[in-house]
């Protein structure tokens, strides 16, 4: 079986982070492991507190993973400084680790913050040079662009100029903002591929952006092409939102083992 590890912080409400993931990872047909660089209170409604790990802390984890179980791909999510961005970074380049995929989260789907003011850059400079795919939605996109993204040209033009300016190998630019059909823009540094999907009407969308980049790296572990592994991993999300119970008053998580049954 091939192994997947995501390096990302802790979700107490199940729903995103590295709770997602690992539900993600399973449903995919990986096994998956951890190294968690945060613990979040935080559940459907709001979060509520955020502990950011040691940098060491974060680095034994990883070193613990590989030494003994290997990662025939890496997903990383929340990050939440630039001391631990910067360890991430040094540990995947210590084991060459590949391929890898990076969730650049920067906020939860109720708008709280999940980085400090200085992670943008060193996301830019010390961790995309590492990715195989970048995965920011298209307000990330626009952070990390400094440019506003409001047309599927401008998804488009981000993709390529973070392709471009960072050393990315690719970048999938996600449209789940926008109105109308779930629509994402990959650039691979030579051509584009979009990827469009029914738009599912629900509050069942918690951890979707982990959801898509864990399935993203399963898939490449198992040996799918990158725009194989975009397309599979969307329709996947997309089925685990439509069969999604609402759970909480607010945003809710996804159904990961929908084809499992409803469970009720």
């Amino acid at each position: 079986m091939k192994k997947v590890m995501t390096i990302a912080g802790s979700d107490s409400g199940g729903g995103a982070g590295i709770q997602a993931d690992l539900k993600a990872f399973a449903a995919n047909g990986v096994h998956g492991t951890s190294a968690i660089t945060a613990i979040t209170a935080q559940n459907t409604v709001a979060v509520t507190d955020v502990l950011a790990l040691p940098p060491s802390l974060v680095a034994n984890q990883i070193d613990a993973i590989i030494d003994d179980i290997g990662a025939d791909a890496v997903k990383t999510g929340m990050l939440a400084n630039s001391a631990i961005i910067g360890t991430v970074a040094e540990r995947i380049r210590a084991h060459s680790l590949s391929p890898v995929v990076i969730d650049p989260v920067m906020v939860t789907s109720t708008g709280a913050p999940l980085f400090q003011d200085d992670s943008v850059e060193a996301i830019r400079n010390l961790l995309m040079p590492l990715a195989s795919v970048v995965t920011p939605n298209t307000r990330e996109a626009a952070v990390l662009t400094g440019e506003q993204i409001v047309t599927l040209d401008d998804m488009r033009h981000a993709a390529r100029s973070l392709v471009e300016s960072t050393g990315a190998a690719a970048v999938l630019v996600k449209g789940g903002h926008f109105d109308g059909p779930a629509t994402d823009v990959l650039y691979d540094g030579s051509d584009f591929t979009v990827f469009t999907e029914e738009r599912i009407d629900t509050t069942s969308n918690h951890g979707t952006g982990c959801t898509l980049a864990s399935s993203i790296a399963a898939n490449l572990a198992k040996g799918d092409d990158l725009p194989t592994a975009v397309g599979n991993a969307k329709a996947y999300v997309t089925n685990a939102m439509r069969a999604a119970t609402p759970i909480g008053a607010g945003h809710g998580p996804l159904n990961h083992f929908y084809m499992l049954g409803s469970g009720d």
